[in-house]
């Protein structure tokens, strides 16, 4: 009953994010700008990935973070920190694997060889990846489209791909799962864990924190701090948070798209004029993601280092 109790006004509480219907995308652009601006979020329906291929992709990445941590171990990556992260003081119910590049050749490959997948984990692994990585593409080509501007988002850029276990329990209820950030890079495409909650975000309006509870089949959209700043300023780059509200232990698996690999991230010049002058001086992914670093700025507070001078947020 107590039980019953808790979910209910969890679920009162609960704010419904805008949804964005892949297959009915001619008569959502503008809903898709408003939700980037207004939310920093939303939820994609009808994007294409099988249920089912969902399903597989958890249920493996279950099987991969409960191998023995000798085994996890091995999930090295070129970028020190983006491969197997263990539970540390700041994250203590939090354990990824991660590929930080996983559309470079061979990149899942060698991700496999490290924690020697089986044949049909290979393929799972291998279908999952390109069908988020080709969403993440067809995602970026639609902002393009929907504001109006000529050319390509996200080709070729570094993506970053992550599967999370958070060793949640009854005794862990209350206690923080992720701690409060925004995503470094442009966007992050979610699939959460659609039977344990835990996911909140701050609502740009009232600065309230609110439940993002899961809605199963959905994969949820993030807007990070490069997605701030290639929009001058018009998109939200959403601080959220993982809270252990049930002593289940929640699974999800993220794809971060980071940022160009050479080329410096500003806003196009369309985005910019007398009535929106350029907020953010040019800057490269790579230095950004070390100034977050060295300035401790994991809610996004680094851009405020990059702002044009004259300029208020």
């Amino acid at each position: 009953e107590e039980e019953r109790e808790k979910k209910k006004k969890k679920s009162m509480a609960s704010v419904v994010i805008p949804e964005i219907d892949m297959q009915d995308f001619e008569r959502q652009s503008e809903k898709l700008i408003a939700a980037c601006e207004e939310w920093g979020c939303f939820r994609l329906m009808n994007h294409g990935i099988p249920v089912t291929l969902m399903s597989e992709m958890k249920s493996l990445a279950r099987s991969l973070l409960d191998l023995p941590v000798e085994i996890k171990q091995r999930n090295a990556d070129t970028v020190v920190g983006k491969g197997y992260s263990p539970r540390d003081m700041a994250n203590p119910l939090l354990e990824g694997l991660g590929v930080y590049d996983m559309a470079s050749p061979g990149a899942v490959d060698t991700f496999c060889d490290q924690l020697k997948a089986t044949p049909q984990q290979r393929e799972t692994i291998l279908r999952y990846s390109h069908a988020v990585h080709e969403l993440a593409q067809d995602i970026g080509q639609k902002l393009v489209e929907s504001m109006g501007l000529d050319g390509e988002l996200f080709k070729g850029w570094p993506c970053q791909f992550r599967m999370n276990k958070y060793h949640f329990s009854p005794e862990t209820i209350g206690s923080s799962g992720a701690q409060m950030h925004t995503d470094a890079g442009f966007l992050t495409i979610v699939q959460d864990d659609e039977i344990v909650s835990g996911l909140e975000a701050v609502d740009k309006k009232s600065g309230a924190l609110v439940p993002i509870d899961p809605i199963p089949g959905t994969l949820l959209i993030n807007i990070g701090d490069l997605g701030k700043a290639w929009s001058n300023g018009r998109f939200y780059n959403v601080k959220h948070r993982v809270q252990c509200n049930e002593g289940k232990i929640r699974m999800s698996i993220a794809l971060f798209v980071l940022g160009p690999k050479e080329a410096k991230v500003e806003a196009p010049a369309q985005l910019v004029d007398s009535d929106h002058p350029r907020l953010f001086v040019p800057f490269s992914f790579e230095d950004y993601r070390t100034l977050r670093i060295s300035t401790r700025s994991p809610t996004g507070g680094a851009l405020e280092f990059l702002r044009v001078t004259g300029t208020t947020a």
